[in-house]
């Protein structure tokens, strides 16, 4: 089975690891990709910080939340592609899941908080609207 794990850092991306662990859900026979989505900084902000800075921003970003989830996988024996774009993470999470084939998304039920949820809705929600494969929500 091909399974795309969506992260994004918060208390629920480590509590959908977590379940995966407890639950016996991660097999050797499966293939893990890990994704996390950021949200484009602003134009305004982009263009005031400078392509360089902003790209630099996103590597930052990326990093910071792959490394906890990779050292987590493989404390658990798991190996994983990791993957970090940016756009809007709802879009970018069904249509990977979609393009890329894969069997199943496992994503956190919640993510950064109210803000980010009121700035760009929520992105279970729009996973679970848009994704054309079956997604695994944990809560």
């Amino acid at each position: 089975m091909k399974v795309l794990l969506a992260v994004d850092g918060s208390a629920y991306t480590k509590k959908m690891l977590a379940y995966l662990a407890a639950n016996d859900l991660f097999s050797p026979n499966n293939e893990y990709v890990v994704l996390t989505a950021q949200v484009v900084l602003p134009t305004q902000a982009r263009a005031a910080l400078g392509k360089e800075l902003v790209q630099k921003y996103y590597e930052d970003e990326g990093v910071r939340v792959m490394a906890p989830v990779t050292k987590f996988l493989q404390r658990h024996g798991v190996t994983a592609k990791c993957l970090w774009k940016t756009g809007k993470p709802g879009d970018i999470i069904a249509k990977g899941a979609t393009d890329g084939k894969f069997d199943m998304v496992v994503m956190g039920s919640h993510g950064h908080g109210a803000l980010v949820n009121l700035v760009v809705g929520s992105v279970a929600t729009e996973v679970l609207a848009s994704c054309k494969v079956p997604v695994l929500i944990v809560r």
